[in-house]
């Protein structure tokens, strides 16, 4: 049974940093997808950033680029998302989720994804 679990997020002011982590455990991840995806209140949920987990190639949002970077440890299947310059709009609930193969494509779809964390809020005060 695949289970993600993320933790780190809190409360921040803008300009601010937070590192968020997804522990992965009940499969082998070489062969996958990584990714972090957010939902606001009221929004849908979207893309943030993903890992190929063998590669290491990495994808971001517009929104995020340049200030978000997605890493994973292979020692303890773990993920994170360094976040800096953190601005409000970045409030939201982000989840960790994965997904067997390494389409760039289907990296950035939120239904191309078969496992997901519960969650972890992030809330960013002006």
């Amino acid at each position: 049974q695949v289970q993600l679990v993320e933790s780190g997020g809190g409360l921040v002011q803008a300009g601010g940093s937070l590192r968020l982590s997804c522990a992965a455990s009940g499969r082998t991840f070489s062969s996958s997808t990584m990714g972090w995806f957010r939902q606001a209140p009221g929004k849908e949920r979207e893309f943030v950033a993903a890992i190929l987990w063998s590669a290491g190639n990495t994808f971001y949002s517009d929104s995020v680029k340049g200030r978000f970077t997605i890493s994973r440890e292979n020692a303890n299947n773990t993920v994170y998302l360094q976040m800096n310059s953190l601005k409000p709009e970045d409030t939201a609930v982000y989840y960790c989720a994965t997904r067997l193969g390494s389409s760039w494509i289907a990296a950035r779809r939120v239904n191309d994804y078969d496992y997901w964390g519960q969650g972890t809020q992030v809330t960013v005060s002006s």
